[in-house]
C-alpha cells in the first residue's frame, strides 16, 4: 500500500516506519522537518519525506495530493483538526489509523480498563481526545470513512526520559534510586501507570493495517501486558541497581511541597488518572501482542540515556 504517516519522526514513528518499508509499502512522511528518528535506519532512506506546517490552509488537501491508501495520523488533537482532513480524505483511501490515548478514559472505573468501559475523561487534552475518539468511530461504524483508534499509554523507548516511579518526568528520581538514595513517594505509592514500549505502539498499527476488516470502526489499547503501581516500580528499580529499596511516604499534598510545582502538576495529572488497560480486544482481533513489559521498556530506555544517569 501507499501509506502517509502524519508526524512519522516521533517515538513511534521510529519504529513503524522501518516496519512498513520492511512489510513492502511505500511510505510518505509528512513532517514539519523539526524531528528525525531516535534510531537510525536505512529503511528511512527510501521514505518520501514532505514539509508541511498542520496549521497551513492547505494542509488537508496536500496530505490528500500524497495520494495515499491510508493515512495514519499520529498529531491530530482536535475535532476541528480532523474534520479537516477527513473532507479531504472520503473516499479516497481505505483506511485512516488516528493514534489517540489511554487518557480518554480519564478516572479509572473497572480495572483492568477495556476499550468498551464507561470513559470519565478530564483535562482539555483528554476531553479532546475522547471526543475526537467518537467522531472518527461514530463515522466509521456509519459506512463512512474507514478508520481505527489506536490508544497508547505512557509510550517508552530509548532517546527519552521515561515516566518514573513519582508519577513525572523528573531524571533525578531515577538517579537516587540507582545510587540507592532514598525516595518519598506520594500517598501509598499505590496508584498505576501503565507503560508501553514505543516499538509495541507500532505494532499495534501495523496490526490494525493487516486486520482491516476487524480494526475498522474499533479502538484497541496499545499498553504493556501489565500496569505497574508507582511502589512496585520502585522497588524494582532499586533492586534491577542492586539496591533493597529506601521508600518512605507522605500524603499527596505534603509531598507536593517538596517538588517543583511542575513536577508536582505532572504526578497528579497521572495518578488521578491510575491507568491500567486491558489488551485482550487487541490480541484477538489484530494480533496484538507487546514484545516488552513496563520494566523492559524503562529499563531499555535508561540504559540508553545519553551519558547515562
Amino acid at each position: 500500500m501507499r501509506i502517509t504517516i502524519i508526524g512519522g519522526a516521533g517515538h513511534v514513528g521510529t519504529y513503524l516506519v522501518p516496519m512498513l518499508v520492511q512489510a513492502g509499502h511505500q511510505v510518505t512522511n509528512v513532517t514539519r522537518g523539526q524531528s528525525r528518528p531516535y534510531l537510525p535506519h536505512r529503511a528511512w532512506d527510501q521514505v518520501t519525506q514532505v514539509t508541511m506546517n498542520r496549521a497551513a490552509p492547505d494542509f488537508a488537501d496536500s496530505v490528500a495530493a500524497t495520494t495515499p491508501d491510508a493515512v495514519i495520523d499520529m498529531i491530530c488533537f482536535t475535532p476541528a483538526q480532523h474534520e479537516a482532513l477527513a473532507q479531504a480524505l472520503r473516499g479516497r483511501i481505505t483506511h485512516l489509523i488516528h493514534i489517540g490515548t489511554i487518557w480518554v478514559h480519564g478516572r479509572p472505573g473497572p480495572s483492568p480498563t477495556r476499550e468498551e468501559d464507561p470513559r470519565q475523561p478530564f483535562g482539555d487534552y483528554g476531553i479532546q481526545k475522547s471526543l475526537l475518539e467518537d467522531l472518527i468511530l461514530t463515522e466509521a461504524r456509519k459506512g463512512g470513512l474507514p478508520a481505527t483508534v489506536i490508544r497508547p499509554g505512557h509510550i517508552v523507548g530509548p532517546g527519552w526520559v521515561p515516566l518514573n516511579p513519582a508519577g513525572n518526568f523528573n531524571p533525578q528520581v531515577f538517579r537516587d534510586i540507582a545510587a540507592g538514595r532514598p525516595l518519598t513517594l506520594p500517598n501509598f505509592g499505590l496508584e498505576t501507570v501503565h507503560h508501553v514500549h514505543a516499538e509495541d505502539v507500532a505494532q499495534a498499527v501495523l496490526g490494525a493495517l493487516t486486520h482491516w476488516s476487524t480494526a475498522v470502526g474499533e479502538s484497541f489499547n496499545a499498553v504493556s501486558p501489565a500496569a505497574l503501581n508507582l511502589r512496585h516500580y520502585a522497588e524494582a528499580l532499586y533492586r534491577h541497581f542492586g539496591h533493597e529499596p529506601a521508600l518512605s511516604f507522605a500524603p499527596f499534598e505534603t509531598w507536593a511541597k517538596s517538588q517543583s510545582p511542575e513536577d508536582a502538576e505532572a504526578t497528579w495529572e497521572h495518578i488521578a488518572r491510575s491507568p491500567c488497560h486491558a489488551i485482550d480486544k487487541a490480541r484477538r482481533l489484530i494480533g496484538y501482542q507487546p514484545r516488552h513489559t513496563s520494566l523492559q521498556a524503562v529499563i531499555e530506555a535508561l540504559t540508553a540515556l545519553p551519558g547515562g544517569l
